[in-house]
C-alpha cells in the first residue's frame, strides 16, 4: 500500500516548530549575552575601567628622599644631591648582552665598569634593580631616554642619590647605602625595595636609623603608548623626606683627624669632657662610602682585599690592642684608692726581679728613686711593677673596668668589642690555669692579656681627667647629662691629671706633644704595645706587621678638662707616631687655621687628600689589572660580615696568644735627653741585675 504524502499542513507545522526552537536557543543565547553585557558595564564596570586605564597609564613609585645626617653645627655628614641615573630590571631585559653594549657606548663606561655591570646582573635577582650609572649629565640622560624603545628594562630618572661631603673621613662612622638585596625583601616585602633608584641604609648610621632615614614614596603617573614610550604626565605625588639625624660629631673635626692619620692605619676619638659628646670617631684607612654606594666594583674590591691596613674595619670599635702604658694612670688611681702613699718610692735600676724571673723597665739604665707622678711621667716600669705585687691584680682590675675597660656603651651602633681585663677568675675560666706572678707584671704596664679598643681608652681618659663617671654618646638630644661622680678619695684626681701634665709639658715621654697655643696645656700618657718579641723584630722598623703599635691618652686643659681622647696607630713603631697626631687634633680644636696650616704641610709630602689617594690607587690598578681580577661579593651585606669576621678572628687571636705569657723590652727614645741616674745618695743607680737560669721564657719588660 502506498505512504501517504506529507501534507502542506503538516509541513508547515514542521516548520513553526523548528522555527520557535531555534528562536528559542536564540533567544535564550541573547539574553545570556545581554545578562553578561549588563554585568560587565554595571557590576564589573571599575575594574575594567582601571584595566584600561593602566594600558594607557603607567603609575609607578618615586624613591623617597633619605633624610640627611648632620653633625653638632647642623652641617651635612650625609645629603642628597639631584641627579640623572639610570638602572636596569633585569627580568624586564630581552637582549641583555646588547642592550649592556648600547649602555656602554651611550655612556662612555670603561671596559672595567661594563664588566663591573655585567657582575651584578648575573648576581641580581631578576626583580631587584641594578644601577648602571648615577651623576650623568644631561646629555647623557637624554641620548639613553630617546634609545627606551629598543632598551626594555633599562630605567633612567631624575632623582637624587646619597652624598658624603667628606668621603672617606666618615666611612666607617656613617656607613653607606645600596639596593635591598634579595634578604632584605624576604624579610620586608614592600614594592618599594624594588623600586629602581631605592637604597637602604647597609651599615653604620645608615642602618641603625634606616626607618627614620627612609621617609615615604612618592608617586608619578604618565600616558604611555603601548610601546611604553611616556607621551605626557598626568599626575604626580611628592615623597616625604626621611627624617635627620644630628650626631655629636663634629664634623670639620672629624674631617681633621682622619687626614690628619695620614698614611698610618689607626683611629682617633675625642669626647667632650661635660657633655660626653663624641666629638670624632675617625677610623682610618676607610671606604668612600660615596663609592660604595654605587656598588662596588671589581678594583675597589681587590684594593681593599690587598690592603693589610685593613681599611673595612672600624677600628674605633673593633680594633683591640694591649693598651700598653697608657693603663699607668689608672693603676695609679687604683693604688691611690687602695691607700698606696703617692711619695713612697721605689728605686729602678732598670729591672725588678719578681720569681726567678727579673722583668726590665723599658729604661735599662734605670730611673733612680721613682715616687708615683714619675712613675707616670717617665713611665717607669718598675715602679708599677713593684707595687703592683704589693697590691695585687684584685685591686687594679676592679678600677680598670671602672674606668670603662671592657665595658659596652649605649651608643647606636651594630656592635663593639669589648677587650679583656683579665683576673685570676677570668684566667681560670678561660685559659684552665692558675694566676702567677708575672701575669700581675703584664696587666700592670698594659700588656699581656689585657686588650682595649680606641673609645674604652678615651673614656677612660675622661673618667681619669674628671672624676666623674662620663658615658659617651652619639645623638644630639640639646639635653646636658647629669654623671655620677667615680667617688674617687682625697685629691687623687689632681694628683693623677698633674702627673699627666708632666709627661707632655714637664720632663715626660712626650715633650713633642706640647701646644702651640699659649694658655693651653694637654696632659697627657704614651704607650707602646708590642707585638712580636725581640727575636724577631725591635719593634721599629723592618716588616710593618711587626712594628709596634703606638698608642696616647689626653686630655685638655690638664687643670680644667675640656677635651680628652685617645689616639692609636697600628705598627706605628711606638707612641711617637700617635702624640703628634693627639697634639694636632687638639690644636686644631682651638686653632683650626694653625692645625689646618700643619696638615697642608704634612699631605704634600703623603700625596694629597684622601680622595686624592684613593683615586690615584684606582687608575694604577685599572692600568695594572683591568678586568682580569676577581669579581667581589654580589651583596655588601657579605662584604661587612666577612670584615666582621675578620675583626672577631683576630680579636680572638689576641686574646688566646698573648705574647706568649709575658711581657717584652723595648728601649724607648725619651723626648727629652735623661739626666745620669743616681741613687738618693748621689751614687751612680747599680745595674740591673743578670737574668738567672730558669725556664725558656723571653725576657720581660715594659715599654713607654
Amino acid at each position: 500500500m502506498a505512504k501517504p504524502r506529507n501534507s502542506a499542513g503538516s509541513l508547515r507545522h514542521s516548520f513553526q516548530r523548528r522555527s520557535f526552537l531555534i528562536g528559542g536557543i536564540q533567544g535564550g543565547v541573547g539574553l545570556l549575552l545581554a545578562a553578561r553585557m549588563g554585568y560587565l558595564a554595571v557590576a564589573e564596570n571599575e575594574r575594567y575601567r582601571v584595566l584600561a586605564e593602566s594600558n594607557r597609564v603607567n603609575l609607578s613609585l618615586i624613591p623617597p628622599r633619605r633624610g640627611w645626617i648632620l653633625d653638632r653645627h647642623g652641617a651635612p655628614l650625609a645629603s642628597n644631591r639631584a641627579d640623572f641615573r639610570v638602572d636596569i630590571v633585569p627580568d624586564r631585559m630581552r637582549d641583555p648582552v646588547r642592550e649592556i653594549e648600547t649602555l656602554g657606548s651611550l655612556l662612555n663606561l670603561s671596559p672595567v665598569q661594563v664588566q663591573d655591570l655585567k657582575d651584578k646582573l648575573s648576581d641580581a635577582r631578576g626583580f631587584q634593580p641594578v644601577e648602571v650609572a648615577s651623576g650623568l649629565d644631561y646629555n647623557q640622560f637624554a641620548a639613553v631616554s630617546v634609545r627606551l624603545p629598543d632598551l626594555p628594562g633599562v630605567v633612567p630618572q631624575r632623582g637624587f642619590s646619597r652624598y658624603y661631603p667628606t668621603g672617606p673621613s666618615v666611612g666607617h662612622l656613617i656607613g653607606y647605602v645600596g639596593a635591598a638585596s634579595a634578604e632584605e625583601y624576604e624579610k620586608e616585602r614592600i614594592p618599594l625595595l624594588v623600586t629602581p633608584g631605592f637604597k637602604l641604609g647597609k651599615d653604620g648610621i645608615e642602618k641603625q636609623f634606616e626607618q627614620a632615614l627612609r621617609g615615604e614614596p612618592g608617586a608619578r603617573r604618565v600616558e604611555v603608548t603601548a610601546s611604553g614610550e611616556i607621551v605626557r604626565d598626568l599626575e604626580t605625588r611628592e615623597d616625604v623626606q626621611g627624617k635627620s639625624i644630628k650626631l655629636t660629631i663634629d664634623g670639620p673635626l672629624q674631617d681633621y683627624a682622619a687626614r690628619r692619620l695620614g698614611l698610618e692605619s689607626g683611629s682617633v676619638v675625642v669626647l667632650d669632657c661635660l657633655t660626653g659628646d663624641l666629638l670624632c670617631m675617625a677610623s682610618m684607612p676607610s671606604l668612600d662610602p660615596n663609592s660604595f654606594s654605587d656598588g662596588i666594583g671589581r678594583l675597589e674590591w681587590k684594593m681593599l682585599a690587598d690592603d693589610d691596613h685593613v681599611p673595612l674595619r672600624n677600628k674605633v670599635l673593633k680594633g683591640l690592642y694591649p693598651p700598653g702604658s697608657t693603663v699607668k694612670p689608672m693603676v695609679s688611681m687604683s693604688f691611690l684608692e687602695a691607700g698606696l702613699d703617692p711619695h713612697e718610692t721605689v728605686f729602678c735600676g732598670g729591672g725588678l726581679k719578681v720569681g726567678n724571673r727579673v722583668f726590665h723597665c723599658w729604661n735599662r739604665r734605670g730611673h733612680g728613686q721613682v715616687d708615683m707622678a714619675k712613675g707616670i711621667y717617665q713611665s717607669c716600669d718598675v715602679y708599677f711593677y713593684h707595687f703592683a705585687q704589693r697590691l695585687g691584680m684584685d685591686v687594679i682590675a676592679p678600677m680598670a673596668r671602672r674606668l670603662g675597660m671592657q665595658e659596652e656603651f649605649p651608643l647606636p651602633v651594630a656592635s663593639q668589642f669589648f677587650g679583656t681585663v683579665p683576673d685570676p677568675a677570668w684566667l681560670l675560666r678561660k685559659h684552665k690555669r692558675e694566676w702567677q706572678p708575672y701575669d700581675t707584671v703584664n696587666a700592670t704596664i698594659g700588656q699581656g692579656y689585657m686588650l682595649a679598643n680606641p673609645l674604652q681608652l678615651a673614656v677612660m681618659a675622661t673618667r681619669l681627667a674628671t672624676g666623674n663617671k662620663v658615658m659617651p654618646r652619639l645623638i644630639l638630644d640639646g639635653k646636658k647629662p647629669n654623671f655620677q661622680s667615680m667617688n674617687f678619695h682625697g685629691d687623687h684626681t689632681t694628683i693623677i691629671r698633674n702627673a699627666m701634665n708632666e709627661v707632655v709639658n714637664g720632663a715626660g715621654t712626650a715633650g713633642r706633644a706640647r701646644i702651640p697655643i699659649e694658655g693651653v696645656n694637654m696632659a697627657g700618657k704614651t704607650g707602646t704595645a708590642q707585638v712580636v718579641s725581640l727575636n724577631i723584630s725591635s719593634g721599629k722598623g723592618g716588616l710593618w706587621k711587626h712594628r709596634d703599635h703606638g698608642l696616647f691618652i689626653f686630655f685638655a686643659p690638664f687643670d680644667n678638662p675640656r677635651y680628652a681622647g685617645a689616639v692609636v696607630i697600628e705598627h706605628g713603631g711606638g707612641s711617637g707616631s700617635a702624640y703628634p697626631i693627639a697634639r694636632d687634633v687638639v690644636t686644631f680644636l682651638y686653632n683650626p687655621q694653625l692645625g689646618m696650616e700643619k696638615l697642608l704641610e704634612l699631605e704634600q709630602g703623603w700625596g694629597g687628600t684622601p680622595r686624592e689617594r684613593m683615586a690615584r690607587k684606582y687608575a694604577s690598578y685599572a692600568t695594572q689589572y683591568g678586568v682580569s681580577v676577581p669579581k667581589p661579593p654580589p651583596n655588601l651585606e657579605d662584604i661587612a660580615r666577612m670584615a666582621d669576621a675578620d675583626a672577631r678572628a683576630s680579636a680572638a687571636a689576641l686574646e688566646d696568644s698573648p705574647q706568649g705569657g709575658v711581657a717584652i723590652t723595648r728601649p724607648v727614645e725619651m723626648d727629652q735627653e735623661m739626666p745620669p741616674v743616681t741613687t738618693m745618695t748621689g751614687a751612680p743607680a747599680p745595674a740591673p741585675q743578670a737574668t738567672p737560669a730558669g725556664p725558656a721564657l723571653p725576657p720581660a719588660g715594659g715599654a713607654q
